[in-house]
């Protein structure tokens, strides 16, 4: 995106834009309207399976501070379980976001890997850990 398009998602807002971000295809875009409160690397079966990967980093905020700039009608869901429903583009599978949780309605974890812009959280702590998988720090 260039400094002309930031320009226009700023005068959108009344909110200031803190993040832009997009799937690899780029047909989902959105930015985030607030910095992310916390960020974690979650170890769970569930995020290493839709991640294919070690673990899947998210950082959270309210739900109401992601905004799709477009590509919206590209999203997808999966209820990943009884409340916990996963966003993510059906044209590259690359996931966006999940939320649902009991404890936190009005709250989502966005994948902090579709970021553009730089995101850099003053701590990540790890979750889940309980199901790492063996071969992460191997050596």
């Amino acid at each position: 995106m260039d400094k002309r398009d930031i320009q226009e998602f700023t005068r959108m807002s009344s909110k200031v834009i803190m993040y832009l971000g997009s799937c690899l295809c780029e047909e989902v875009k959105y930015k985030l309207l607030s910095e992310p409160k916390k960020a974690s690397h979650s170890h769970c079966n569930m995020c290493q399976k839709q991640h294919g990967a070690a673990f899947a980093t998210y950082a959270s905020l309210p739900k109401s501070d992601v905004v799709y700039l477009s590509g919206s009608s590209s999203l997808t869901e999966y209820n990943s379980s009884a409340n916990i429903k996963q966003k993510f583009c059906k044209v590259c599978c690359s996931s966006i976001e999940w939320g649902g949780s009991e404890n936190y309605p009005d709250w989502v974890s966005v994948a902090i890997a579709t970021l553009d812009t730089p995101y850099k959280p003053k701590k990540v702590i790890d979750i889940r850990t309980e199901t790492k998988v063996c071969w992460l720090n191997h050596s």
